[in-house]
């Protein structure tokens, strides 16, 4: 892919952005962010005391999550949005990609080497899934006592947001077939076990799947998982939570 690819994909929103060029002071390459172990010096952590704060999260598994969510949603924005747009996507090669765990969106990631691969459902799940997020998903685990069935939730409700954002882009712009593509993709994507069971149609039952009409209907699916944003002294329910009111919880000292 070109920069030109590249600054069309960023027009669809700020998640969607990936910089080209050299990494800058207090980047790492993703690669080595999975593979620390947790400390005051690592990525990882340094984001997730960082989203603490912000949030006055109650739990440190609650900025975990925020934290993981973002940077899954990241992921699935820049390749999917690639795909569905060019038909091909970044080689986000753990190894040149970088985060800087301090900046946010859309100044967080940068590539240092520009590379392309044809774009399908298995190159998405290869690219995404198995360079990125089994071993993101591990390391948060070494950080946080987070279970492996909230981040896989996080993981599938980054790819839906990410087919509503392109599908409002699509619209906007008069390109259907952006959105048409970018769903076909990401139904493909959801077929797989670990993000089968992540999320469910939000008004016609659980019968429902990626596949058909219905699943993405009605301003998309609904999580089977909670983020647990709401826990939030100022949080509250996301669009797609499974919650539909706040689960009552009992303060801690």
């Amino acid at each position: 892919m070109d920069l030109a690819d590249l600054a069309e994909t960023t027009e669809v929103g700020g998640f969607f952005a990936l910089r080209a060029g050299g990494p800058g002071e207090g980047s790492t390459p993703l690669s080595a962010v999975y593979a620390a172990g947790p400390g005051p010096d690592s990525p990882l952590t340094v984001r997730v005391d960082a989203v603490a704060a912000r949030l006055a999260a109650p739990e440190r598994r609650i900025a975990a999550s925020i934290a993981h969510l973002g940077l899954a949603a990241r992921l699935w924005s820049i390749a999917l949005g690639s795909a569905a747009l060019h038909g091909r996507l970044p080689d986000l090669d753990p190894e040149r990609l970088h985060w800087d765990p301090r900046r946010t969106t859309p100044d967080d990631l940068l590539l240092s080497r520009a590379g392309s691969l044809p774009a399908g459902v298995e190159a998405l799940r290869e690219t995404v899934q198995q360079r990125h997020l089994v071993p993101l998903h591990a390391a948060f685990r070494r950080d946080t006592r987070i279970s492996e069935r909230l981040l896989w939730g996080n993981a599938g409700s980054a790819l839906a947001g990410a087919v509503r954002e392109l599908t409002v882009w699509a619209e906007r712009e008069g390109r259907p077939h952006v959105s048409r593509r970018a769903r076909e993709l990401a139904s493909g994507l959801l077929t797989g076990p670990e993000l089968a069971t992540t999320l469910r149609a939000r008004d016609t039952g659980d019968g429902e799947r990626g596949a058909s009409p219905g699943f993405w209907a009605g301003g998309g699916p609904r999580r089977r998982s909670c983020c647990l944003y709401y826990r939030c002294p100022a949080g509250g329910l996301c669009g797609d939570c499974a919650f539909d009111h706040p689960p009552r919880t009992t303060p801690t000292a």
